[in-house]
């Protein structure tokens, strides 16, 4: 990273053609007199719209533009990680395309990092264009990660952060296929500093995180860091087999004293909660295993199908 620019700036994008230009005027604008050169990073997660086209026109009429896209859509994450292995700076930025998260924090956060603190990220304090159940829930998530998992995972964060070269080294190291960033790089534990900022509506588009993906996200999240689900698995266990237990005692003493009773409705009622409680606990387990399983196919977290100046690898680098 030493002959590169000081700074990337990574922009995950997945059919935002609508973003893509004006995404990077206003970076241009807000960092052509903070940083000591810059490039910007747009990985298409398989767009089917015009994404790419955008991406090698504005590659073509600046230098300073750079595009890879993947043989098709890997998710978020995965386009996060991809530009940050293929970044040139010393420093990283990741941006999402759709403007929500305002390029003008950027040299605030290259303040920071200039100052000393290897990873900056920026919290939201405001925002705008949410619903109040998606609010609601983001900062129910946040706060439950912060309070079961072992790693200091600050709340009211997205993945917009600054990661110095240290960091930068770090997180290309990590394996893991099912990935969490904001996570990961707190894991890192290197030298961490807060920008608050006020979240945008979206510029253009629609969201891609509908609240299936929101789900699938935040499991990852959790079973990423927290062994807690299994933990609680196995007191929901103890539990059940105590009341169980206290409910076989009962019997005998009922058919001791000769009371007798039809229970048909208490035995299916217990029936069906212990097949619930055991359906639930069995599913937890899978979630876990189905990590583990994906973890030693050992496959590609992503691959390129091209790049515009045709430097990115097809198959990332082995972590």
């Amino acid at each position: 990273m030493g002959d590169g620019p000081e700074l990337s700036v990574v922009v995950p994008a997945f059919n935002e053609e609508e973003n893509v230009e004006a995404m990077f005027e206003r970076l241009k604008a807000a960092l052509e007199r903070t940083v000591d050169g810059f490039e910007v990073l747009f990985v298409d997660d398989g767009s089917c719209d015009g994404t790419w086209d955008r991406i090698t026109a504005l590659a073509k009429a600046d230098p300073r533009v750079r595009g890879v896209r993947f043989a098709r859509n890997f998710g978020h994450q995965a386009a996060v990680t991809a530009g940050v292995d293929a970044a040139r700076g010393r420093a990283v930025v990741i941006i999402d395309a759709d403007l929500q998260d305002p390029p003008e924090v950027i040299p605030e956060m290259v303040a920071k990092w200039r100052e000393g603190w290897e990873v900056v990220y920026a919290q939201r304090e405001v925002r705008e264009g949410e619903s109040f159940f998606k609010k609601a829930t983001a900062a129910g998530f946040y706060r439950l990660l912060h309070a079961i998992t072992s790693v200091d995972i600050p709340v009211d964060t997205g993945d917009f952060r600054l990661m110095g070269p240290r960091a930068v080294a770090a997180f290309r190291s990590l394996p893991e296929r099912n990935r969490f960033i904001r996570g990961l790089v707190a894991w890192a534990g290197f030298p961490q500093a807060p920008v608050r900022y006020r979240r945008h509506a979206r510029h253009a588009g629609e969201t891609k995180y509908p609240l299936r993906k929101m789900l699938r996200f935040a499991l990852d999240g959790i079973t990423s860091f927290s062994f807690l689900p299994l933990r609680l698995a196995t007191w929901t266990g103890f539990l059940v087999s105590f009341l169980a237990f206290c409910y076989i005692v009962v019997v005998i003493v009922l058919k001791i004293l000769g009371i007798n009773w039809a229970g048909y409705t208490s035995i299916m009622a217990s029936l069906l909660f212990l097949g619930g409680v055991q359906l639930i606990m069995i599913g937890i387990l899978g979630e876990y295993v189905g990590r583990v399983f994906d973890e030693v196919k050992r496959r590609p977290l992503y691959l390129v199908r091209e790049s515009t100046d045709g430097s990115v690898p097809v198959v990332p680098p082995e972590r």
